[in-house]
């Protein structure tokens, strides 16, 4: 960083004494922001004024006012969250601006990244593994439950269809459209038309010329 605006960026700091925050408040916000070395006038201001925002707020409720309290990420929280008289920008400002300083001033009071459990994606069902899926669909008692078990494969093989989006589409939501067919989910929190893979086509049009898959 130029030498230059950073010597005006401690100079703006160590000067900062501002009518509308107590003493106190602001005697901690000169402390917090030079020890996070602010790159320019303007960033030390921003951070000045969050620093003082936040002290202000916390010494009257007893908080002692030393960044390893002050900064700490539940009182950040807190004071974002249930401050008086801030716009829900401002509270967003504030907390970007309190998270920086702290990052910066007192970095081990961070939570750590705690590594997350992964799984796998397991692996997609074969041509045959599918095959056998729509045979057994083929050989169900009655014609009902043979288009239900046809459509079931097919939309969730060929359309990637889960859960709430399989209980939203009906037979009629099935068409050929532009060349290809195109599945319909008219409920659920996605509404959307979803394209089918090729080798669905004819057996979801059939499963959804059926009249048990039309209603």
């Amino acid at each position: 960083m130029n030498t230059g605006v950073r010597d005006a960026a401690a100079g703006y700091i160590a000067a900062w004494r501002p009518s509308s925050v107590p003493p106190q408040a602001a005697c901690f916000a000169r402390q917090v922001v030079t020890a996070a070395a602010p790159a320019g006038r303007d960033r030390a201001k921003n951070l000045l004024w969050a620093a003082g925002k936040l002290a202000a707020w916390a010494i009257p409720l007893g908080l002692e006012p030393v960044p390893g309290v002050l900064l700490h990420p539940s009182v950040i929280e807190r004071f974002t969250a249930h401050a008086p008289g801030l716009s829900g920008a401002a509270r967003r400002t504030l907390r970007t601006n309190l998270r920086f300083i702290a990052r910066q001033v007192v970095p081990h009071l961070e939570p750590a990244t705690a590594p997350l459990p992964r799984q796998r994606a397991k692996a997609p069902y074969t041509p045959a593994e599918i095959d056998g899926y729509l045979a057994l669909a083929a050989a169900q008692p009655t014609a009902a439950r043979r288009a239900r078990a046809a459509g079931l494969v097919c939309l969730g093989a060929g359309a990637g269809l889960i859960r709430s989006d399989l209980r939203n589409v009906r037979g009629t939501d099935v068409c050929a459209r532009s060349g290809g067919v195109v599945a319909e989910v008219r409920g659920g929190r996605a509404p959307r038309a979803v394209p089918v893979l090729a080798r669905y086509h004819a057996p979801l049009l059939a499963a959804g010329r059926s009249p048990a898959r039309r209603s």
